[in-house]
């Protein structure tokens, strides 16, 4: 269980971003470009203390990159990004490490929306 999220253009496809093997994508071999990323609900609670008390993560959820910059930025400073050896375990900076991910692609893609699962 966790979440799947994508930055989407206006047309529902997925966001062109540099390759990457982050987070749930560890498994896809030779990562990918799409900005589609899987994060594990073990971080769900330092999720539901910097975004929304009740949505969580899915606060991102059709909200443009602009309009999510800045709480992106304010969590991946206070969780900061240094990731434990275990990706699962719900450390500060996994759970920032993997926001960092997705503050990079809203720093490209200012105008296009989050999606998710």
């Amino acid at each position: 269980m966790g979440y799947d999220i994508e930055l989407v253009d206006s047309k529902g496809n997925p966001c062109i971003v540099e390759n990457h093997e982050d987070c749930g994508n560890h498994l896809i071999i030779g990562g990918t470009d799409l900005a589609q990323i899987g994060i594990t609900y073990n971080y769900s609670g330092f999720y539901y203390t910097h975004f929304d008390n009740e949505k969580g993560i899915r606060w991102l959820y059709s909200k443009t990159g602009k309009q999510c910059e800045e709480r992106l930025e304010k969590a991946v400073k206070k969780l900061g990004v240094n990731r434990s050896v275990n990706y699962w375990e719900p450390t500060p900076g996994n759970a920032g490490y993997a926001l960092s991910v997705l503050l990079k692609w809203v720093k490209q893609y200012p105008d296009e929306k989050f999606i998710g699962d």
